[in-house]
């Protein structure tokens, strides 16, 4: 009895992993497709410059990637963000809240002393509005568009947009900016250091 059981473990286990070594490239390649035609469409002739996994206590939250368009990336000299168009994509790895997601975003803006409190309160409402919940594999991308506006995609779709040039400032200052609490991040994404 315990042969046969292990035995019919073993045989699904091979058919599990036999459907997705033929099943996922596929998927993978197509879903990679759908989730980039919207940066493409907002940044034109985009490209990936980096990407890294943002961990909360070692534990893996989202990996991140960052698009620029056909002029690149390059920071003002003080380290803030740059006058380019980007678009920063993050895959969630775990089951998030859209508020808590909204409610992180302004500890961050705050801790980089961006925006009055008023501003802040502003754009707690409106991302609280805009910010889905998402699970396991979603994506939100956010388009910044300086001068103009934050645009923010879930998985490939239109979610809305923060027509604030301070909220958009602000919002991709969180990974982009100098004094961001995630600097081996923004290394990554900017790929610092491997030139």
């Amino acid at each position: 009895m315990m042969l046969f059981s292990l035995a019919w473990r073993t045989l699904c286990i091979s058919a599990m992993l036999w459907c997705m070594w033929s099943v996922t490239p596929a998927f993978a390649s197509s879903d990679k497709a759908r989730t980039n035609a919207h940066i493409q469409q907002e940044l034109g002739q985009a490209k990936p410059l980096g990407k890294g996994t943002f961990r909360w206590f070692g534990i893996a939250v989202y990996d991140a990637q960052l698009w620029v368009g056909k002029d690149g990336y390059l920071p003002e000299s003080n380290g803030q963000l740059g006058r380019q168009p980007v678009a920063l994509d993050l895959t969630y790895a775990r089951n998030l809240i859209g508020a808590k997601i909204a409610e992180a975003s302004i500890e961050e803006i705050q801790k980089l002393k961006l925006g009055s409190e008023e501003q802040r309160k502003t754009w707690l409402t409106q991302m609280t509005k805009l910010f889905p919940d998402v699970k396991e594999g979603n994506h939100i991308t956010g388009i910044f568009l300086p001068g103009l506006t934050a645009r923010f995609y879930l998985d490939g779709k239109l979610l809305g947009e923060i027509k604030d040039p301070e909220f958009a400032h602000a919002f991709f200052s969180i990974w982009l900016d100098q004094k961001t609490s995630a600097p081996g991040l923004r290394q990554k994404l900017l790929e610092i250091g491997s030139q």
